[in-house]
Protein backbone atom coordinates (compact mmCIF):
# COMPACT_ATOMS: atom_id res chain seq x y z
CA UNK A 1 0.00 0.00 0.00
CA UNK A 2 1.39 3.42 -0.98
CA UNK A 3 1.04 6.55 1.12
CA UNK A 4 0.55 10.10 -0.17
CA UNK A 5 1.25 12.85 2.34
CA UNK A 6 1.63 16.60 2.35
CA UNK A 7 2.23 19.58 4.62
CA UNK A 8 1.04 23.06 3.66
CA UNK A 9 2.62 26.20 5.10
CA UNK A 10 1.43 29.80 4.76
CA UNK A 11 4.46 31.86 3.68
CA UNK A 12 2.77 35.17 4.55
CA UNK A 13 2.62 34.56 8.31
CA UNK A 14 4.51 31.28 8.76
CA UNK A 15 1.49 29.32 10.00
CA UNK A 16 0.29 25.86 9.04
CA UNK A 17 -2.27 26.15 6.23
CA UNK A 18 -5.16 24.12 7.65
CA UNK A 19 -8.54 23.34 6.14
CA UNK A 20 -7.53 23.36 2.47
CA UNK A 21 -9.59 20.86 0.44
CA UNK A 22 -7.47 18.29 -1.37
CA UNK A 23 -8.30 15.53 -3.85
CA UNK A 24 -6.32 12.85 -5.65
CA UNK A 25 -7.40 11.49 -9.02
CA UNK A 26 -5.98 8.80 -11.29
CA UNK A 27 -5.80 10.59 -14.66
CA UNK A 28 -5.74 7.32 -16.62
CA UNK A 29 -8.98 5.94 -15.13
CA UNK A 30 -10.50 9.29 -13.98
CA UNK A 31 -11.14 7.64 -10.59
CA UNK A 32 -11.06 9.94 -7.56
CA UNK A 33 -9.00 8.16 -4.90
CA UNK A 34 -9.71 10.60 -2.07
CA UNK A 35 -11.27 13.94 -1.23
CA UNK A 36 -10.29 15.36 2.14
CA UNK A 37 -8.84 18.49 3.72
CA UNK A 38 -5.62 19.43 5.43
CA UNK A 39 -5.84 18.91 9.20
CA UNK A 40 -5.28 21.64 11.81
CA UNK A 41 -1.53 21.17 11.48
CA UNK A 42 -1.72 21.66 7.69
CA UNK A 43 -1.05 17.96 7.08
CA UNK A 44 -2.58 15.03 5.28
CA UNK A 45 -1.65 11.37 4.98
CA UNK A 46 -3.70 8.96 2.88
CA UNK A 47 -3.13 5.31 1.97
CA UNK A 48 -3.50 4.32 -1.68
CA UNK A 49 -4.31 0.67 -2.35
CA UNK A 50 -2.49 -0.80 -5.35
CA UNK A 51 -1.49 2.36 -7.23
CA UNK A 52 -0.88 1.75 -10.92
CA UNK A 53 2.83 2.29 -11.51
CA UNK A 54 2.50 3.79 -14.97
CA UNK A 55 -0.55 5.91 -14.19
CA UNK A 56 -0.42 9.68 -13.79
CA UNK A 57 -2.06 11.14 -10.71
CA UNK A 58 -3.34 14.64 -10.05
CA UNK A 59 -3.25 16.09 -6.54
CA UNK A 60 -5.39 19.24 -6.35
CA UNK A 61 -5.19 21.76 -3.50
CA UNK A 62 -8.16 24.16 -3.51
CA UNK A 63 -6.38 27.25 -2.18
CA UNK A 64 -8.85 29.96 -3.28
CA UNK A 65 -11.17 29.67 -0.28
CA UNK A 66 -8.20 29.46 2.10
CA UNK A 67 -6.74 32.77 0.89
CA UNK A 68 -10.15 34.44 0.76
CA UNK A 69 -10.55 33.75 4.47
CA UNK A 70 -6.95 34.70 5.39
CA UNK A 71 -6.18 37.83 3.38
CA UNK A 72 -6.97 41.26 4.72
CA UNK A 73 -9.09 43.31 2.32
CA UNK A 74 -6.19 45.76 2.04
CA UNK A 75 -3.86 43.06 0.71
CA UNK A 76 -3.86 42.01 -2.92
CA UNK A 77 -6.42 39.39 -3.86
CA UNK A 78 -5.36 35.86 -4.69
CA UNK A 79 -5.85 34.94 -8.34
CA UNK A 80 -4.73 31.32 -7.93
CA UNK A 81 -7.77 29.25 -6.96
CA UNK A 82 -6.10 25.84 -6.98
CA UNK A 83 -2.71 24.19 -7.21
CA UNK A 84 -2.44 21.05 -9.33
CA UNK A 85 0.48 18.64 -8.91
CA UNK A 86 0.85 15.74 -11.37
CA UNK A 87 3.03 12.78 -10.48
CA UNK A 88 3.35 9.00 -10.69
CA UNK A 89 3.69 6.31 -8.02
CA UNK A 90 6.05 3.69 -9.48
CA UNK A 91 6.47 1.84 -6.15
CA UNK A 92 3.18 0.29 -4.97
CA UNK A 93 4.51 0.39 -1.40
CA UNK A 94 6.21 3.78 -1.66
CA UNK A 95 5.73 6.90 0.39
CA UNK A 96 5.14 10.06 -1.64
CA UNK A 97 5.48 13.25 0.41
CA UNK A 98 4.56 16.45 -1.45
CA UNK A 99 4.82 19.55 0.77
CA UNK A 100 3.79 23.05 -0.32
CA UNK A 101 4.74 26.53 0.79
CA UNK A 102 1.86 28.81 -0.19
CA UNK A 103 1.62 32.48 -1.06
CA UNK A 104 -1.48 34.31 -2.33
CA UNK A 105 -0.25 34.20 -5.93
CA UNK A 106 2.45 31.56 -5.93
CA UNK A 107 3.77 28.43 -4.31
CA UNK A 108 6.82 26.24 -3.92
CA UNK A 109 6.56 22.46 -4.12
CA UNK A 110 8.98 19.57 -3.87
CA UNK A 111 8.66 15.87 -3.21
CA UNK A 112 10.46 13.19 -1.32
CA UNK A 113 10.14 9.44 -1.47
CA UNK A 114 11.86 8.09 1.64
CA UNK A 115 12.76 4.44 1.80
CA UNK A 116 10.28 2.06 3.42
Amino acid sequence: MARVSSHTLNSVDGSHAAGIKVSLRNLDTQETLFETEMDQGGRLSEEIVNPEGRAQYELVFETGAYWQSHLDKMESASIMKEIVIRFSMPDADGRYHIPLILAPNGYSVWSSTPEG
